[in-house]
C-alpha cells in the first residue's frame, strides 16, 4: 500500500513545544506511523523557516519546503495537508488547499468565526476535499468503552448526565504566558470558550447524541489576568480578558436506543485547577438501573492530557448497590508514543483505514452551537429566556 504523503503547516523550528511537534510528529515518525505515512513537505512563514524546521526535526532532506499556502496548494504530490497553526490563521493557511481539492486535516477550532467556517465547508464541498477536524476525544478508548457500556444497557435507559470540568493546566483562570495572550481575546477564536468548551461538547455529544433546548449562563469571574514568565513565574504585566471563565449549560438529549425520552444533561465548565483532592473531570451517567462514573484527575476532557494521571470508569448497579471498576486500555503502539500523540495517532490510523472520522461538517455544527451559546451572552451579560 502506498504511503500517504503529508504536508504539515505550522511545524516551527522556533517553538519546540508546539502542538504539531509533540502531538503529530511523534506518531508520523514512529514505526507505526511510517507504515502508513511519509512527511513530504513543510509549509511555514517562509521557505527558509520551513527548511530550518526540516533540519531541526531531522526530516528527510528531500522534504519539500514551502513559504506560502498558495504554493503548497499547487503540489499535486501531496495527499494530506495538516494545519497546526494558531486558530486565527487557520482560514488563510488552509483555504488554498481546500479550493485545490486537497484532503485536509485542521486542528479544532476549524477557524475564527462562523463566517470563515461556513466558507471552508462550502469550498470543500465544491472541490471534493476529504476533510478532518481535530476532535481527538472521539478516538480515546475510554470514550468507546463508555459508549459500549451504554449501548449494552448496563445502566438501563439513560435519564440524565452531569459533567463537571475544570480547565486545569491548559486554561488557568488568573494568569497567562506572554506567548499565549491570544487566550484572553474572545475575538481571536482560540481561547477557553472556543477551544475548551468545543472539545468538551463534542465529547459529550459523541457519546450521548445531540443536545437540544440548551440553556446557558456564562461569566467572566476573573476579568484581570496576570502575564507571567513560565520559568521565573514573575508577573510581567496585567491584561483584561473578555473570555468567559465559567460556563453553565443545561439541555435535553435526543432519545435513542439507550437514552430515555426527556433525558437531561448538565455541564459546568470553568477555567483553572479543581479544588485540591478533586478530579479535573467528573462525568456521571444516570440510568434507570444504575450509573456510570468517569473520573479524570488531570484534565478537563478525555482528549489529550487527562492520561497524565488516573482515569477510571466505574459502574454502579442500583439493585445490588455494588460498584465495579471497568478496565480499558491503549493499543501497544500508542504506549510507545508521548501522551499527546495517543489520540492524535488514533485519528491518523482511522483516516488511513477509511474509518468514520469527524469532518468539517461536524466542526460547523459545533461552531454553530458555540455561537448560539454566545448569543445569549450579548455584551457580556446573560439574557433572561
Amino acid at each position: 500500500m502506498a504511503l500517504t504523503r503529508v504536508a504539515i503547516i505550522g511545524l516551527s523550528s522556533s517553538t519546540a513545544n508546539s502542538w504539531s511537534s509533540f502531538a503529530h510528529l511523534p506518531y508520523l515518525l514512529s514505526p507505526q506511523g511510517r507504515l502508513r505515512y511519509s512527511i513530504a513537505a513543510l509549509c511555514n512563514s517562509s521557505v527558509s523557516a520551513a527548511r530550518n524546521a526540516i533540519k531541526k526535526y531531522n526530516l528527510d532532506p528531500a522534504t519539500k519546503a514551502y513559504g506560502s499556502p498558495e504554493d503548497l496548494a499547487k503540489d499535486k504530490d501531496i495527499d494530506l495537508i495538516v494545519c497546526c497553526t494558531r486558530v486565527d490563521k487557520h482560514y488563510d493557511t488552509i483555504l488554498p488547499s481546500v479550493k485545490a481539492g486537497q484532503n485536509v486535516f485542521v486542528e479544532w477550532p476549524l477557524a475564527n468565526g462562523l463566517t470563515e467556517v461556513e466558507d471552508l465547508v462550502e469550498q470543500a464541498k465544491k472541490s471534493g476535499s476529504r476533510t478532518i477536524i481535530g476532535l481527538q476525544s472521539r478516538y480515546a478508548p475510554i470514550v468507546h468503552k463508555v459508549r459500549e457500556l451504554l449501548s449494552q444497557g448496563r445502566v438501563g435507559k439513560l435519564v440524565s448526565s452531569e459533567v463537571l470540568s475544570d480547565g486545569g493546566e491548559t486554561f488557568y483562570r488568573s494568569h497567562v504566558a506572554p506567548k499565549m495572550l491570544y487566550l484572553t481575546d474572545l475575538s481571536l477564536g482560540g481561547n477557553f470558550f472556543h477551544i475548551g468548551l468545543g472539545h468538551l461538547l463534542d465529547e459529550v455529544e459523541f457519546v450521548l447524541g445531540d443536545i437540544q433546548d440548551v440553556r446557558s449562563r456564562l461569566h467572566t469571574q476573573h476579568p484581570t489576568v496576570e502575564v507571567r514568565d513560565r520559568q521565573t513565574r514573575k508577573v510581567l504585566d496585567t491584561v483584561q480578558t473578555n473570555v468567559p471563565d465559567l460556563i453553565l449549560l443545561n439541555g435535553t438529549l435526543s432519545p435513542s436506543d439507550f437514552v430515555n425520552q426527556g433525558a437531561t444533561v448538565h455541564v459546568r465548565f470553568r477555567s483553572g485547577n479543581p479544588f485540591p483532592g478533586e478530579p479535573s473531570l467528573t462525568w456521571l451517567f444516570t440510568g434507570d438501573k444504575g450509573e456510570i462514573l468517569i473520573r479524570a484527575e488531570k484534565d478537563s476532557t478525555l482528549g489529550q492530557f487527562a492520561y497524565d494521571g488516573p482515569v477510571t470508569v466505574q459502574v454502579r448497579d442500583f439493585a445490588t448497590n455494588k460498584v465495579e471498576e471497568v478496565a480499558w486500555e491503549w493499543e501497544g503502539w500508542q504506549k510507545e508514543l508521548p501522551m499527546p500523540a495517543w489520540n492524535v495517532g488514533a485519528g491518523y490510523e482511522a483516516y488511513a483505514k477509511g474509518d468514520d472520522i469527524p469532518s468539517f461538517d461536524v466542526a460547523l455544527k459545533r461552531h454553530q452551537e458555540l455561537d448560539a451559546i454566545l448569543a445569549n451572552w450579548e455584551g457580556g451579560k446573560n439574557r433572561s429566556l
